[in-house]
């Protein structure tokens, strides 16, 4: 029995269930000519129970995505994703599985700060080296938790100092900072212009920013128009997507507004009591159907 084989038996996968509220029958999915794909669907690893783990890849390829965003560590395992033979370990499992690459993540910044803490200052400079290793493009900055920097001047100074500090070696690298957070896109942006640096733009969660009472289609649209977004979360928080808060059509008339073209990672989007692949089954569905 291989590996994937044995996943499939142990996650006891059997299918979309005929409980999730809506019907999926219209829905298409066509995963080929991939080079000619506008946009490409992932998820982040860790909202598919496998954070950092190369098991990741098999599960996506169950649910059928494009690829991962993958969570480059811990403070626990000492960010592994620093080492060369675990970067080439995933590589093949990614050719392997057919699976990408979609982007590379530090969750651990919500709780070892950047704004605070020399470990994270120095994850972020070899986020690039691992970026560059993985082949992917762009490299999520969490700012959640004890990261947070809404209504934090202080904290925002320091990492605007040590963004500055670590983007041109991104410029090099051909590798994009991705700041993710609490904070509407003026606040993001006055971080980009006070870093100056390409290689600086933001990740932008419809979920986090609906929460927080942005006008979504606005910023995506301001932000986009001045290519200041990199990449896409579609989230919802403990429901299906397009069952909560956020209002798909209409973002993706904002992104045909921009002219994004791109990964769009989803995250959360699981209701209570439900499981985990059965809902992002349906939720890659919904985003297909959404972007096609």
């Amino acid at each position: 029995m291989n590996r994937r084989t044995a996943l499939r038996q142990t996650l006891g996968f059997i299918g979309v269930s005929p409980h999730l509220s809506a019907p999926l029958s219209n829905f298409k999915i066509s995963l080929q000519n991939r080079k000619d794909q506008r946009f490409r669907v992932g998820a982040c690893d860790w909202s598919i129970g496998q954070s950092s783990k190369i098991e990741a890849f098999d599960v996506a390829k169950t649910i059928g995505l494009d690829g991962i965003q993958v969570n480059m560590g811990s403070e626990k395992n000492d960010m592994h994703l620093r080492r060369k033979d675990l970067q080439k370990a995933w590589r093949e499992t990614a050719r392997k599985t057919g699976v990408q690459i979609g982007g590379l993540a530090l969750g651990e910044l919500n709780n070892i700060p950047y704004k605070a803490d020399p470990r994270a200052e120095q994850w972020v400079q070899d986020s690039v080296d691992v970026a560059r290793a993985l082949g992917a493009k762009n490299v999520l900055l969490a700012f959640f938790n004890k990261g947070d920097l809404k209504n934090d001047p202080q904290g925002r100074k320091v990492v605007i100092d040590r963004l500055k500090a670590v983007t041109p070696k991104a410029e090099k690298a051909g590798v994009v900072l991705a700041i993710e957070s609490w904070l509407s896109a003026e606040e993001h942006m006055a971080i980009i212009e006070a870093v100056g640096s390409p290689a600086l733009k933001v990740y932008y969660d419809v979920c986090n920013s609906t929460v927080m009472g942005y006008n979504i289609l606005k910023e995506i649209r301001w932000l986009g128009k001045q290519n200041q977004i990199c990449e896409f979360h579609f989230k919802e928080n403990s429901f299906l997507l397009g069952q909560g808060k956020v209002n798909y059509p209409e973002v993706r008339k904002a992104l045909d507004d921009i002219q994004y073209r791109g990964w769009i990672h989803i995250e959360g989007a699981v209701p209570e009591g439900k499981n985990m692949l059965e809902s992002y089954t349906y939720n890659n569905k919904f985003v297909r159907e959404i972007l096609s």
